[in-house]
């Protein structure tokens, strides 16, 4: 009989397409998953992954058997999570994702208001990308997460938190005329350094300003804020910030200056988790935490 930790390992490596990081996710060894997949195939007669040394490519047969387990193993989860809220709706561990552009930024601010009312509560934080959070959440793997808007968030329910805008990051100048300058010239051709494809801030920082023609610089891509600062510190390029990681203080002590871009349209932060999950008060909850933590960050 198929297990649900193998349909758990199947849904992992399909949301990352890396046996490596897919183990990560579900806290296997890759032999482990690699083992529980190959079984998986065994049990039912057909190949649900082409393997081969640089790629992992899924069968049709394979991308029909992932969106089945992800709808059982979200069902799974909440058979679950009801017994869990029956005996303690406010008790109990929960797994809350994150963007990475977002969690580390608002969750420190908001845990102690979290931890002072939900005492016997147990928050366990997970970073992973937008499209992996989604899946995660519908798969019941997580609880919630916290994503930006726009995506498309498939059937989650969710509370809208805050809207985050953006400032220009450019090198630091003595010169508030030239920021100015460099300002306006992201729109006359400048190519903007931004963070590495999957992350959802590239496309909604080159979304910001929808009338305009913004150019990534397509030669760097950044795994991270930290390291977008730096390199605008040392002169390579401009960047887009988002205001909650400035706020939180990202840019203290760095040799950049930041421009306001009171007309860039913002992301919209979100908490999302299932429509059908039984804790959804203790999550509309949290929300109002989360956003009360964004007004002090």
């Amino acid at each position: 009989m198929i297990t649900l930790q193998q349909l758990r390992f199947l849904t992992a490596l399909a949301g990352t397409l890396n046996f490596s990081r897919a183990a990560e996710l579900v806290f296997v060894t890759q032999p482990t998953l690699s083992s529980g997949i190959k079984e998986l195939e065994e049990r039912l007669g057909v190949a649900l992954v082409e393997r081969t040394r640089h790629s992992v490519l899924f069968t049709p047969i394979g991308l029909e058997i992932v969106e089945r387990a992800k709808d059982l193993l979200g069902r799974a989860g909440e058979i679950e999570s009801l017994a869990r809220s029956h005996a303690n709706p406010e008790e109990g561990k929960f797994t809350l994702g994150s963007i990475p552009t977002v969690g580390p930024y608002l969750v420190p601010a908001a845990l102690p208001v979290i931890r002072k009312c939900f005492p016997d509560l147990s928050l366990y934080l997970r970073e992973e990308m937008t499209e992996s959070l989604v899946d995660g959440v519908s798969s019941g793997r997580l609880d919630m997460a916290l994503i930006a808007l726009p995506f498309d968030i498939a059937n989650l329910e969710y509370a809208e938190l805050f809207n985050d805008g953006y400032q220009l990051a450019i090198a630091k100048s003595r010169n508030k005329k030239a920021a100015r300058q460099v300002r306006d010239s992201i729109f006359s051709g400048r190519s903007l350094m931004l963070l590495e494809t999957g992350h959802c801030l590239q496309r909604h920082a080159l979304a910001a300003f929808p009338e305009q023609d913004l150019s990534l610089d397509e030669s760097f891509a950044a795994t991270s804020l930290a390291t977008l600062v730096a390199m605008v510190s040392e002169g390579l390029g401009v960047t887009l910030l988002p205001e909650l990681a400035i706020k939180a203080g990202l840019a203290e002590n760095a040799q950049i200056d930041l421009v306001p871009l009171p007309d860039a349209c913002p992301r919209t932060v979100v908490l999302a988790w299932r429509k059908t999950s039984p804790h959804k008060q203790l999550f509309r909850t949290i929300a109002q935490i989360l956003k009360g933590a964004q007004s002090a960050v």
